[in-house]
């Protein structure tokens, strides 16, 4: 009997806490594929005492017996890739083992980190916030079908294939007037293409297609979060992949017929990292405590992120377009000391209220907030839903009926065991 892929997603602007929810439910699945984005990801676990970041690697990767998919979707850099390849044998972990990588994969060139700086200075205040891993000029050269896949690198001409799209890059650079060193990364990178080849490369379709159809289930696990977007986030301040559901079919070449459940992970607030629309962003001592409680300075980059109060309409949006089954509620514990606590549940845009995202991001727009007293009480050493104080357990059945979906995890720290399952 075939299996289904089951999915994990972010379903607010990323650093949700998706490595900790895949690290966890890894244990019944043989496979955790990674299906879209790049190292501007980093995914955050922590058990044993110890804290670890993974960004082009799944986050399946500690867990023993499983295969770890990077997925056609996916753009790699080889010497980032090398890094935490390196990080993770520092473990004790043999990652050769472990990882298997799409052949149709891009490869993300040391010219492209130079186009992301490029095309950032050149846009003066009207900067995205790029993260400056090149993220956004590979798959742009993937759209242009100008990019190189991971499968090139076994061709007997890929230096030259390489050679061409760097001396593209270099054009590109020169008309927008950047000043860069010509070799930049470039002996350290054809180095660490060479340590790619040592990986199994694999037809992913395929791998993911056998695997489904001899009953092995696999979990599918997103970068960012679906307010991210390139198609339904907030765009033009978006990544540029699919992060939503869809993405998972394009990025390993599924269909939709196999997916399964999909679980939304979203805080118990709201943060975002970079440029952009941020209805319910808090500007004052609230939104500073926020910070400082859940330590919200980004994984990869160490920017610190913008706070807010929990948006039920941007979460029951994401929820609609990813089809969500299960909702898992992050962070909870952050707002234990809070006296007060509020939820967006409409915006005014332009002055009319309504209950849906508006297309327009230039639009003003005004939360409107329900208030809930707060629980005044520490419930990191919960451990099943018995031990949670009335009023959190309100605030949880108050998200449950506004999205309409069942919220079927609590995390209550940043620990493994820190779980309740509903």
């Amino acid at each position: 009997m075939s299996s289904k892929l089951d999915v994990v997603l972010g379903l607010q602007w990323g650093d949700e806490g998706k490595g900790k929810i895949v690290d966890a439910l890894a244990a019944r699945y043989p496979a955790v594929a990674r299906f879209q984005g790049g190292p501007n990801a980093g995914h955050s676990l922590h058990f044993e005492g110890k804290s670890f970041v993974v960004r082009s690697i799944p986050s399946g990767i500690f867990r023993d017996g499983s295969v770890n998919i990077i997925g056609s979707g996916v753009v790699l850099d080889p010497v980032t890739f090398k890094e935490e390849c390196a990080s993770v044998s520092a473990m004790g972990i043999e990652p050769k083992g472990r990882i298997v990588i799409s052949k149709k994969a891009h490869l993300i060139l040391p010219t492209h980190k130079l186009l992301d700086a490029a095309y950032e200075a050149a846009a003066g205040k009207g900067k995205i916030g790029s993260t400056l891993k090149g993220i956004g000029p590979t798959y742009t050269d993937k759209v242009g079908r100008h990019g190189l896949r991971v499968g090139d690198i076994l061709s007997p001409d890929f230096k030259g294939r390489f050679a061409k799209l760097k001396e593209r890059h270099h054009r590109l650079l020169d008309d927008l007037g950047f000043e860069y060193d010509p070799t930049h990364g470039e002996a350290e990178w054809m180095d660490a293409v060479e340590f790619l080849k040592e990986f199994e490369l694999v037809d992913c379709e395929y791998l993911v297609d056998k695997w489904l159809a001899s009953g092995k289930p696999i979990l599918a696990e997103g970068a960012q979060g679906s307010m991210l977007d390139v198609d339904f986030g907030s765009y033009p301040f978006v990544t540029s992949s699919s992060t939503t559901v869809g993405g998972v079919c394009t990025g390993l070449g599924l269909a939709p017929s196999k997916v399964g459940k999909v679980f939304g992970i979203f805080k118990a607030y709201c943060t975002r990292v970079g440029s952009g629309p941020f209805p319910t962003e808090l500007f004052d001592e609230t939104g500073e405590e926020l910070r400082r409680i859940g330590h919200e300075y980004g994984a990869v980059t160490g920017r610190p992120r913008r706070c807010g109060w929990l948006d039920l309409v941007a979460l029951k949006y994401t929820s609609m377009i990813d089809g969500v089954t299960d909702l898992i509620m992050m962070k909870s514990d952050c707002l234990d000391d809070f006296d007060t606590i509020k939820i967006c549940t409409s915006y005014k845009v332009n002055g009319v209220e309504t209950d849906q995202v508006p297309f327009d991001i230039a639009a003003e727009i005004e939360p409107v907030y329900t208030e809930f007293p707060g629980w005044k009480k520490d419930i990191t050493g919960a451990r099943s839903e018995s031990e949670l104080p009335k009023e959190f357990m309100d605030y949880v059945k108050f998200v449950e009926d506004y999205i309409g979906v069942p919220v079927s995890v609590i995390s209550v720290g940043p620990d493994r065991e820190a779980t309740i399952k509903r």
